[in-house]
């Protein structure tokens, strides 16, 4: 998909092409499909890329690895040990890393977690329901337990998961960003979690930004945003955004 007649020109990085995978949320079957179609994509020879091989190519993950699909572990041990060869790599944090982080490592917010989808997390990790229901009354309690069940290298690829991201025009972020405020001086918690105030606006943030976090049934490309969450835990459809120069178009499950 190219730029509108009459739209402002954004492009990405010259002598680059950028792939942004939307909200994945365990479901590990469509991200190994999504990773094939974006390597035949990219391989030399092509219809869409017949000088691939002097490409230098990326993909961003706008986050939200876990929760709701069955297989958030799988999707992490994918991220983590088999990432696209020849590829920069740029996993991006989300809410739900947020919660789950928070409640590795405190035991906060079980309550809130285990309600947005924390529970198919906890099973795909090998804890049973049966053994959440030990711990219903107080969830800060099954925190250890999970703990232990979590890999250490499942620990450290979360507590590295970067804010955001730029190439070229556009910025990466998992939910958006507060319309007003300097990227510089935006907060974690509103990169993360932000909606209305983000979707609704119309403001110029000085960047395409390419985020997640809001459900839509195709992808959702307005002046200064393009959202890529397609709810893939439901729909089937997991969707990747292509920027190559000033172009722009999607691949999808």
């Amino acid at each position: 998909m190219h730029q509108s007649p009459g739209s402002a020109i954004h492009k990405a990085p010259s002598g680059s092409r950028v792939y942004a995978i939307g909200d994945i949320h365990g479901r590990s079957d469509l991200l190994r499909r999504l990773h094939a179609m974006i390597l035949a994509d990219a391989a030399p020879g092509s219809p869409d890329s017949p000088d691939s091989g002097a490409l230098r190519k990326v993909v961003v993950y706008v986050g939200d690895y876990v929760d709701r699909g069955p297989d958030g572990a799988g999707v992490i041990d994918i991220l983590i040990n088999q990432p696209l060869e020849g590829f920069e790599s740029h996993p991006l944090k989300g809410n739900h890393e947020d919660m789950m982080i928070r409640f590795l490592e405190s035991g906060e917010g079980g309550d809130m977690w285990l309600f947005n989808g924390g529970r198919d997390t906890l099973q795909s990790y090998g804890i049973e329901f049966s053994d959440m229901s030990l711990y219903l009354s107080e969830p800060e309690a099954l925190a250890p337990v999970f703990r232990d069940a979590v890999p250490p290298s499942h620990r450290a690829f979360l507590n590295g998961l970067a804010i955001h991201h730029r190439e070229g025009d556009y910025l990466f972020v998992h939910a958006g960003i507060r319309p007003g405020v300097a990227l510089e001086d935006q907060s974690e918690q509103d990169l993360i979690w932000i909606r209305d105030e983000f979707t609704g606006s119309d403001a110029d943030f000085g960047a395409i930004v390419v985020h997640g976090h809001s459900i839509r049934a195709e992808p959702e490309i307005k002046p200064n945003r393009i959202g890529i969450d397609t709810g893939a835990w439901r729909s089937n459809r997991l969707t990747a955004l292509v920027l190559e120069g000033d172009t722009r178009r999607f691949l999808q499950t």
